[in-house]
């Protein structure tokens, strides 16, 4: 892989690399030279069909497999990608399962296999991968939340509200660890083209739906990591606790304004004050 050197002689563990966004992540990594341990929980062929990419452009990369509703998988985990490794430079907290579910409908079992990944996965994972940061007294940890937790969706309570709680502990942890030199930032994502949604989607309209984003296009997994590497390299170094929101513009549009290429109609202001 052509290498810029952004991530040389960096170690790199990403969770829920094995399909979608993660997996686009650990490849931009690979690109700019970070040695890569690419975590999947059930999507053997793309953790590996990756590795075996990074492999052959001359790349360092494993697939280590691990349930994190366990914590003690999160631990193993962890430490397997350390011995790869030889330590982890840059943590990417990806793993994540959604639902969507009516809220009268949600049961504890729903309630919990959304919270024992996305939430408490995350953590123990994260503080177990801290430690080499900790020790050397730099590295990042970039954790991957969405646009769910600003803007509501019907039948998203339990995926909302782990959404919302990364946004927080993204914050909380960024302060903790600032003063040891370890960078903590949340990525956002809006409108990702991956290939679970499209499945999920069935006879999905792209072009329609690009028109509706304001960068005209439906963003990709790589979009996602080349900001990652951003947030984990010196030149992000002074963003801290920040939550990047990337979505092409989207949740930038305000609600019941109509079609923001158009030019507006009406002329606010005219009738009411003097001079317009």
């Amino acid at each position: 892989m052509a290498n810029s050197g952004k991530m040389d002689g960096k170690g790199v563990l990403v969770t829920g690399a094995g399909t979608g966004i993660g997996r686009g992540v650990a490849l931009e990594f690979a690109k700019e030279g970070g040695d890569v341990v690419l975590h999947y929980a059930h999507s053997s062929d793309g953790a590996r069909s990756a590795v075996d990419e990074i492999k052959h452009s001359g790349g360092k990369a494993a697939a280590l497999q691990a349930d994190l509703a366990d914590i003690g998988k999160c631990q193993e985990l962890v430490a397997q990608a350390r011995d790869f490794l030889g330590g982890i430079d840059v943590l990417v907290n990806n793993a994540g399962i959604t639902m969507n579910k009516p809220f009268m409908d949600v049961t504890p079992e729903h309630y919990n296999k959304l919270y024992d990944v996305n939430i408490r996965g995350m953590f123990f994972v994260t503080q177990a991968g801290v430690r080499d940061m900790i020790e050397q007294g730099q590295g990042a940890v970039i954790n991957l939340t969405s646009v769910h937790a600003f803007s509501g969706m019907t039948e998203h309570t339990i995926y909302a509200g782990t959404k919302g709680a990364i946004v927080a502990f993204t914050r909380v942890l960024a302060l903790e660890l600032a003063q040891k030199g370890i960078q903590v930032n949340a990525i956002a994502p809006g409108w990702i083209l991956v290939e679970n949604h499209l499945k999920v989607l069935g006879d999905f309209d792209q072009e329609a739906a690009s028109a509706s984003i304001p960068a005209g296009v439906i963003g990709a997994p790589q979009d996602i990591g080349r900001l990652a590497i951003f947030l984990a390299s010196p030149e992000g170094s002074y963003i801290r606790g920040q939550t990047l929101v990337i979505d092409g513009g989207q949740s930038a549009i305000m609600p019941l304004t109509g079609d923001f290429r158009e030019p507006r109609n009406e002329q606010w202001g005219q009738g009411y004050v003097p001079g317009l």
